[in-house]
């Protein structure tokens, strides 16, 4: 199962998407985005127009791990 992982190395704390998207991100202590769980499939819609909009490729569909 795939779900998406914010990239903190990448991210910038630019806000895109906790701003566009708070039910999806959150911001950490240190400015970052962060991604929230569990989500909807409405949610998991938005997230995925939050991997688009994200400027610098920090956000991303990962395999999941057990």
């Amino acid at each position: 199962m795939k779900k998406v992982k914010v990239d903190q190395d990448i991210c910038i704390g630019c806000g895109a998407c906790f701003g566009n998207y708070p039910e999806c991100f959150e911001m950490t202590d240190e400015g970052l985005a962060k991604e929230k769980e569990p989500v909807t499939e409405e949610q998991k819609e938005d997230q995925q127009e939050a991997i688009d909009i994200c400027p610098v490729g920090a956000i991303k569909e990962v395999e999941e791990e057990n």
